[in-house]
């Protein structure tokens, strides 16, 4: 099989001030500063770029819990189905970090709570969040086995 990215630039060939300019604007989408990421996709920052391990802005915003950048990016059209290099969905992240506005954003904006490992449904029955299920469109059928259920669900 031929090497299609053979010629592709790799990250230690960027100038320096590139790499920082990235850090800042991740830095930004983790502690909601949305003027400057807001200003920055607006002049043509692609809004689905991505850190070295596969996090988009919108992930970090949505993990870090920034409800009005996690809106502002998905306005923007920031993809809410987009994957890390873990496999992990923002999705389930703000499932697991107890963000419920943000999960409600998500959903409402197309975020398949079925994609990931776990996936938003799995996070949501792990954690004991019945009440993010049907936000979540849940379906006889998306908790498996081999889903670990909580000790709190069992009392029952």
């Amino acid at each position: 099989m031929a090497e299609a990215n053979s010629s592709a630039p790799k990250a230690s060939d960027l100038p320096p001030e590139t790499i920082d300019f990235a850090h800042r604007m991740f830095d930004a989408a983790r502690t909601g500063n949305s003027e400057l990421i807001l200003a920055a996709v607006d002049a043509g920052l692609p809004v689905n770029l991505t850190n070295d391990k596969g996090n988009t802005l919108l992930m970090l915003a949505a993990y870090a819990g920034q409800t009005e950048l996690t809106k502002e990016l998905l306005k923007r059209g920031a993809d809410p189905n987009r994957l890390n290099d873990l496999g992990q969905s923002m999705i389930a992240g703000a499932v697991f970090k107890a963000h419920d506005e943000i999960v409600r954003e998500l959903a409402n904006r197309g975020a398949d709570p079925r994609l990931g490992t776990p996936n938003a449904i799995q996070a949501a029955h792990m954690f004991g969040r019945k009440e993010l299920m049907e936000v979540l469109g849940t379906k006889e059928g998306d908790i498996g086995a081999e889903v670990p259920t909580p000790p709190s669900a069992l009392e029952n």
